[in-house]
């Protein structure tokens, strides 16, 4: 299945799950995570509470999902729990690993650059990493930054063989290292020949952005994005950095060997780094996203080049589309909603905002490929699905 194998970072993840888990001892809260809001109108609220009931239902230990309106007014809800070993209720709004999302704040990062004149969209990247990105079938005199932002250089992908090294994605991984082990790899296709994920293509990104600002990585995501949003529970955290340190629920994926949900929670950022590192919340993470899709992190020139896609056609979604760090997804109900996403061990989230300024993040704590039987095609498909179908209904509600 062309989604589940190439275009998420859980690509290798589905190999591990064996079997269908139900978590026992599920309730739902709804309200607010203890901060003063408002409720967001009960259409929508009743949807997020109904769909995230159904994922539990389906096997999830948790879900957590946030509407937020066009005008700010917000609803988080939870259902499930947030430790199968205690039975401890989940809680609306918890941090959660958002994986792949990171790769909107690189982006952002990156298109703030272009504003400032400092990086330039067509120039390749060797102009800003001289001999960094080289190998078999790859040079980084041919490959330009838009096509690392847009996935459409040809880099191999790197998530295989870190999860496959002893220590896995227990160990610290230096960017570097990620890119020494890619680039054993050769290139899939010719830069610009087509589009298709890689998570490679972001760890160079990241390096640009500390070369040319230079500054880690965190610092100018924190400066740039972080603190001018008020945002006070989204961080990327240092490598070795293994722990989330706020109101969080555990995240599980299944043992190898006997297929039972464990305790995931814990690993390194450093092998995802600015592909996949940091943490947030489902609130904080619908505020990043209206005041990006707003236009309040870059010029309207820089928004509209994120927003001229490529087809990222898979089957989990059909008609999904790929910009420069953002995703365009089609709505069962009509127009286009533009996000993300992103898959690790132990969580998933799916999140975007509609042409009408409103936001939903769905987060669920274990892969769905852990539910099902990794074989089976159909079976996995309707698992990724059933998050993707959570967002979908609670735009369409909104």
């Amino acid at each position: 299945m062309k989604t589940t194998r190439s275009t998420k970072f859980y690509l290798a993840t589905a190999a591990a799950a064996l079997v269908l888990v139900s978590a026992a001892g599920c309730t739902a809260t709804t309200g607010s995570d203890g901060t003063d809001k408002t409720s967001a109108p009960d259409a929508s609220t009743q949807q997020l509470q109904t769909s995230l009931d159904g994922l539990v239902e389906a096997g999830f230990p948790a879900a957590l999902g946030t509407v937020t309106e066009a005008d700010g007014e917000t609803a988080s809800i939870a259902s499930g729990v947030a430790d199968l070993d205690s039975g401890r209720a989940a809680e609306p709004n918890g941090q959660v690993r958002i994986a792949s999302n990171t790769k909107m704040f690189t982006a952002t990062v990156v298109m703030q650059l272009v504003d400032e004149g400092e990086v330039s969209l067509d120039e390749p990247i060797d102009r800003y990493l001289p001999g960094l990105v080289a190998g078999d079938g790859i040079d980084g005199g041919q490959i330009s930054v838009r096509q690392l932002l847009q996935h459409t250089s040809g880099l191999p992908e790197y998530v295989v063989d870190v999860i496959g090294h002893e220590g896995g994605l227990a160990r610290y991984w230096s960017p570097r290292d990620i890119l020494d082990m890619a680039f054993t790899h050769p290139a899939v296709f010719a830069p610009g020949e087509r589009w298709e994920y890689s998570n490679t293509n972001y760890v160079v990104l990241g390096l640009l952005i500390e070369r040319v600002t230079g500054e880690p990585l965190e610092n100018q995501t924190d400066e740039r994005i972080v603190q001018p949003l008020g945002l006070t529970q989204t961080v990327l955290p240092h490598g070795g950095d293994r722990s989330i340190a706020g109101e969080h629920p555990l995240g599980y994926h299944p043992d190898p060997e006997t297929g039972e949900l464990v305790d995931s929670t814990e690993l390194d950022p450093g092998a995802t780094w600015a592909a996949g590192g940091m943490v947030s919340t489902p609130e904080e993470l619908n505020v990043f996203m209206q005041a990006l899709f707003d236009g309040e992190l870059t010029s309207s020139e820089s928004l509209k080049q994120m927003l001229t896609t490529v087809p990222a056609e898979d089957d989990v979604w059909p008609g999904s589309a790929y910009g420069l760090g953002v995703q365009a997804y089609p709505l069962s109900c009509g127009g286009v909603a533009w996000g993300h996403g992103g898959d690790i061990f132990g969580y998933e989230t799916r999140n975007a905002v509609s042409d009408s300024g409103e936001a939903v993040t769905i987060a669920v704590t274990t892969l769905p490929s852990s539910l099902v039987d990794p074989t089976d095609d159909e079976a996995l498909t309707d698992s990724y699905r059933s998050v993707f179908q959570a967002m979908n209904d609670a735009l369409c509600a909104a």
